[in-house]
């Protein structure tokens, strides 16, 4: 048996780091294109892009984005059909996975174990893994239904992030609610200093 470890010159090629983004049919596209955006200024993350048959429907109405202006903000970027792809199995090494947005069908998919396309099937790995998966999922109001899915998710090891926005930083606009949502979320996988700002307090008025 070869147990010689890689040469170091094969260690040097490997990417620094790895996220799979997936974009699914819910409203919110943005916080999927803008999580690309911010890892890309970022640097050191190889990106690997998954978008749903809806989810194109939302980045069409919602962004006006075309499939190139997408693709050409990830570095690898693969088909929701390609379940031979190197996401689709645990030995590929990555720091796990976002879905921004998450539909309620991606994640009945993922709380029942589905693996019904390559996104639900990326998921189930990085849960198998005990990799971070982060769902930004998106409906209101939650039916019992919802609800159970994202508690089935959550004893998995997953995390529901909705992506609720902050007014105690009092944004300006939308682009910082969505950016303070993303940077939170890429947060959670440690990819650097902190790129949302920490909560400083407030001093209570009964003083």
């Amino acid at each position: 048996m070869n147990t010689a470890l890689p040469a170091s010159s094969a260690i040097a090629q490997l990417p620094q780091r790895r996220l799979i983004v997936a974009i699914t049919g819910a409203t919110g596209a943005i916080y999927g294109v803008r999580m690309l955006d911010m890892l890309r200024r970022l640097g050191g993350v190889e990106t690997h892009l998954l978008v749903s048959a809806a989810g194109w429907l939302n980045i069409q109405h919602e962004l006006q984005l075309s499939k190139d202006e997408l693709h050409a903000r990830a570095d690898v970027v693969h088909s929701v059909r390609d379940v031979g792809a190197t996401i689709a199995s645990g030995s590929f090494a990555t720091d796990g996975m976002i879905v921004a947005p998450c539909s309620m069908k991606t994640l009945a998919s993922v709380a029942h174990g589905l693996s019904d396309n390559l996104i639900a099937r990326a998921a189930d790995v990085t849960l198998k893994e005990r990799r971070r998966l982060v769902l930004l999922v998106r409906e209101t109001p939650f039916n019992l239904a919802h609800l159970r899915n994202m508690t089935a998710v959550t004893e998995m090891g997953g995390v529901i992030f909705p992506p609720l926005p902050a007014f105690y930083n009092q944004p300006a606009s939308i682009d910082e609610m969505v950016d303070h949502t993303v940077a939170r979320v890429l947060d959670l996988f440690a990819l650097g200093p902190a790129l949302s700002p920490a909560w400083p307090g407030l001093r209570g008025t009964d003083e």
